[in-house]
Parts: structure tokens; C-alpha cells; sequence
């Protein structure tokens, strides 16, 4: 099978690189929940802590907005251009990402540090939350460049068949996240300061990772000095793609503004709890989306690939697998979030009034949790074969269209705060249903066997 994605069983491809980036996107993972879990369960300020932790998360949003634009822009045309063979092309596409994500990072930097105080009020912190959401923030913003390049640039290891490779670049970087964060946080008692601290070093480790193996002749294709300048034509081409990935994260961040701010203004005295059980809800929808995450994006470069080499059966073939396996597996998690509340939200907190007010607020939000996997299959398949208008649109649509204003919306009615947290499953059922349906009938039905 090797690196050439048009030859062997479609789903074996997508099942050997999809479990590795499932893995890897654990570890991922595991750089902020594992934050979480300590910052949740310290002594005393834990509450207080987890919700200032969860005013900050808008900006590392933003900041892994830009790097979608790049990575998600950059890699489907990098595996196009390979599955074409056009490898001078593919290069030229992997240094132009590289200098744009490196570029954009310090820009990011700069502004979020300088006008972090203003923003946060703005968010919804409260005099208690702000010194821990400024604590972390002001420390983790300076590992902007080490987290854009390792996340950023790893896709196209991923893209050349190397998802072992791709999987080691996170957990290096996680397991060491692991080992520092309870040496900074309880052993230095740096508390919520420590647990920014142990990230960025992490976060560093795995950019010299991912840029020692790119560099190195065992890539298929190598980042050469030559090749990281900026095309301004291969970056409209990434711009045009990549904004797909970016109103993924970019709308993600809108959504954390709104929910924080509603739930601090119709929370009443109860608004800072009902922040850290959206921060803790927000985790628990990170780790149970991931497996579906990595399906998709291990399927992108195969689907990429074939449709590069003309090869319009083994496209659908990919996309039946990845839809399928997707509804089984999201069907299967709503039942376990339904059955088990306590045992999800006690991973982060043993806070009494977090748990009653958070089993009933996790129940709503994942209340037809199937339907996501729609939007998961129809937006991996634009983005894969390159449609980047449709992926955009629909990115678009579920977020920024039916959650954001569902979220202001519906607390106004009778539902009160639990407005805030109906706003997801229904921009899921309308949102997904769309986005599927589009699919399948204007690109599914569309390729010719």
C-alpha cells in the first residue's frame, strides 16, 4: 500500500491512516483537558479557576482558526498536487504554509498580549475569574508559534502516508505536557500559571519535532529554504480552501463569546458556574468528537489522493466508509453521555453545584449528538476534493448562522439559560442534515464510476 493511496482496500487506507491521527489527535488532546482536570480539582479555587481557564479558550480558538486557514488550506492541495504528480508544485505549497503560518503567529501574538484585559472583560470574566484567565493567557500566548507550526505543518506529514510520524509529533509533545503539568502546577504551586507554562514548552518540543522530520530527506517531500517564500497565488488557492477549516474554528470561537457571555448575564448569581459547566461540557465535546475528527481528517488526503488520480469510484467508496462508521459511532456516544453524566463531568471537577447543574446541561447539549456526523462526513469530502465555496458555506451555516444567534435568542424565551445549551443540538440536526444532503447530491452522486 506504501505512500500510494489509489492502490489496496479504500477503507483500510482510511482505517491505517485515521487510527494513528485518532492518536495522535488524543494526545492532542490531551495538552489542554489535562489543563483542565488539574485546574478543576485544585484546592479551594478550583471552580473559580476552570471558568477563568474557559474565558481564555475564545483566543487559543482564534489562534487555532488561523492555523486551520493554513494547515487545512495547504495540505488537501499539497495531496492533490501529489496524487497528480506534480511534486514541485506540492513543495512550493508546503513552504508557502509554512512562512504564512510563522508570519501570522507573531501578528497573533501581538494583538491578543496587548489587548488581552479589555477582551476578557468582554468575554464575560467577572473581577474573580479575570487574574486566572489572564494568569494562563498571558503566559500561553507565548507558545503561539511553537503550537501553529507543530499543528499546522504536521498535516503534511500526515499527507505524504507518514501518520506514524504525524502521530509521534503530538505525543512527545503530550506526554511531556504530562509529566510538567503537576510539577508546575502542584509541585512549583505556579497553579493556573504552571499549567500554561507546561503547554508551551510542550508545544515547542513537538514544532522541532514535526520541522526535524520535514526537513530531513526521509519525507518524501522535504521543506527546503528555497520553497518558503510566499506565492500569492498558491496563497489565494490556501486562503480559498483553507477558510473552510477556519470558519470551523474561527465560528467555534464566536459560539464560546456568545455562550459565555449569555450564561454570565441570564445566570444571574449562578453565572460563574454556569460558565466553568460550558468550559467542562466543551471538554467533554473535545474528547467524545475526536474519534470522528480523526476518521475525517485521515480520510481527506485518501480521498484527495484518488480524485487527483482520476479514480472517482474509490471517492465514494472513502465516503461511504467515513459516513457510515461516523453514525454508528456518534449514536453510541449519545447513549453513553445520556446514561453516564456523572462519570463525564466528574473527570473535571467533584464540585457539587458544577455536577447538579451540569448533568442536566450536558443531557440538552448532546441531545441528538447523531446528527453531527453529517456535518463531519459532508464537510470532510468538500474540503478533501477541494469544493472549498460549499465547505465554507456550510461551516459557515451551522455556527454562524443557527448557533450564535440561537444562542442569543433563545434564553429570551421561556428556556431561559438552558437556551444556551438547546442552541447545539438543533444548529446539529439543521446544520448536519444540510450539509450531507448537499453532498451526497451535488458531489456523491456526481462522480462517475
Amino acid at each position: 500500500m506504501g505512500n500510494d493511496f489509489s492502490k489496496g482496500k479504500v477503507w483500510r487506507i482510511i482505517i491505517a491512516q485515521s487510527i494513528p491521527l485518532i492518536l495522535a489527535q488524543l494526545v492532542q488532546l490531551l495538552y489542554n483537558v489535562v489543563d483542565r482536570v488539574y485546574i478543576g480539582h485544585l484546592p479551594e479555587v478550583g471552580t473559580v479557576a476552570l471558568t477563568g481557564v474557559g474565558l481564555a479558550f475564545p483566543l487559543t480558538t482564534l489562534i487555532a482558526a488561523f492555523t486551520n486557514l493554513f494547515g487545512t488550506g495547504g495540505t488537501p492541495l499539497f495531496s492533490i498536487a501529489r496524487g497528480a504528480g506534480d511534486e514541485e508544485r506540492a513543495k512550493k505549497l508546503m513552504g508557502n504554509t509554512f512562512v504564512l503560518l510563522v508570519g501570522t503567529s507573531i501578528v497573533l501574538f501581538a494583538l491578543c498580549y496587548g489587548f488581552r484585559r479589555p477582551v476578557l472583560y468582554l468575554f464575560g470574566a467577572s473581577d474573580a475569574t479575570y487574574a486566572y484567565a489572564d494568569l494562563y493567557l498571558k503566559i500561553y500566548l507565548f507558545g503561539t508559534t511553537f503550537s501553529m507550526v507543530s499543528t499546522g505543518m504536521n498535516g503534511f506529514i500526515n499527507a505524504q502516508g507518514f501518520p506514524k510520524i504525524g502521530m509521534m509529533t503530538t505525543l512527545i509533545g503530550a506526554v511531556l505536557n504530562l509529566i510538567l503539568d503537576p510539577i508546575f502546577i502542584f509541585g512549583l504551586h505556579m497553579g493556573v500559571g504552571g499549567a500554561a507554562l507546561a503547554t508551551i514548552i510542550s508545544q515547542a518540543v513537538s514544532a522541532i519535532w514535526v520541522l526535524a522530520f520535514l526537513r530531513n530527506d526521509k519525507a518524501v517531500l522535504s521543506l527546503k529554504r528555497k520553497y518558503m517564500k510566499v506565492s500569492w497565488s498558491m496563497t489565494k488557492e490556501i486562503l480559498s480552501l483553507g477558510t473552510a477549516g477556519f470558519m470551523v474554528q474561527g465560528t467555534n470561537c464566536a459560539v464560546q463569546i456568545a455562550c459565555n457571555m449569555m450564561l454570565k448575564a441570564h445566570g444571574g448569581s449562578l453565572g460563574d458556574i454556569y460558565v466553568g459547566v460550558m468550559t467542562i461540557i466543551n471538554s467533554v465535546r473535545d474528547i467524545t468528537t475526536l474519534p470522528i475528527h480523526g476518521l475525517t481528517n485521515g480520510a481527506q488526503p485518501v480521498l484527495g489522493f484518488n480524485y487527483g488520480a482520476k479514480q472517482p469510484g474509490r471517492v465514494k467508496q472513502g465516503i461511504r466508509f467515513m459516513a457510515i462508521v461516523g453514525i454508528v459511532y456518534t449514536f453510541i456516544v449519545w447513549g453513553l453521555v445520556i446514561c453516564l453524566p456523572n462519570y463525564f463531568l466528574g473527570i473535571f471537577t467533584s464540585d457539587q453545584a458544577l455536577l447538579d447543574i451540569g448533568r442536566h446541561a450536558l443531557k440538552i447539549y448532546f441531545f441528538g449528538f447523531c446528527f453531527m456526523s453529517f456535518q463531519f462526513s459532508g464537510q470532510a469530502t468538500f474540503t478533501g476534493l477541494g469544493f472549498s465555496k460549499r465547505a465554507v458555506f456550510f461551516s459557515l451555516f451551522r455556527k454562524a448562522i443557527i448557533v450564535v444567534p440561537l444562542t442569543i435568542f433563545l434564553p429570551l424565551t421561556f428556556l431561559g439559560v438552558d437556551g444556551v445549551f438547546w442552541a447545539e443540538p438543533i444548529s446539529n440536526l439543521v446544520g448536519g442534515t444540510a450539509c450531507f444532503t448537499t453532498m451526497y447530491f451535488t458531489v456523491y452522486r456526481r462522480l462517475k464510476e
